[in-house]
């Protein structure tokens, strides 16, 4: 396997991400969830909620999906504001060697008036999510944040 991880593996997903902003009591906000300790080497980092395409899914279905399993939100989905990539290859935590490549469709999104007054909450089970929650702009930029999430807010990414 050479760097460009040539021989091992390859598997590539496609996410949908939504960008949700509000004003809050500290000046904007941003929806920001947490992965859970089942990610391994991704626990812990934030970043904006979505997921995976499932095979013929449409992507702004995905993110509306998506956002409520992660958030217990609503939201309608607007236009592809962004598109992110990452690529890793090596051995991962549970012994599977791949050449991952992730393709990040960013979305703008809005709450649905249903939704407004709702405190974001993990709906799903043993989800890859720990924790949704507003986050003001300038403290979400300090957080370990995954690749759209970085670029989104426009700073380095740390992973």
């Amino acid at each position: 396997m050479d760097a460009f991880g040539r021989g091992l593996p390859r598997r590539q997903r496609i996410g949908a991400y939504a960008v949700i902003r509000r004003f809050g009591d500290h000046g904007e906000e941003i929806l920001l969830t947490q992965m859970s300790p089942h990610t391994g080497r991704l626990a812990g980092y934030w970043t904006l909620p979505g997921g995976g395409v499932d095979h013929g899914e449409d992507p702004w279905e995905t993110a509306v999906r998506e956002v409520h399993e992660e958030t217990g939100l609503d939201v309608v989905v607007g236009r592809i504001i962004e598109v992110t990539t990452t690529h890793w290859a090596g051995t991962r935590e549970d012994g599977i060697s791949e050449d991952y490549h992730g393709v990040h469709l960013v979305f703008e999104a809005e709450l649905t008036e249903a939704s407004q007054h709702i405190e974001p909450h993990v709906t799903e089970e043993d989800s890859s999510t720990a924790v949704a929650r507003w986050v003001p702009i300038e403290e979400a930029r300090g957080l370990r944040l995954l690749t759209a999430a970085s670029h989104i807010l426009g700073v380095e990414r740390v992973r």
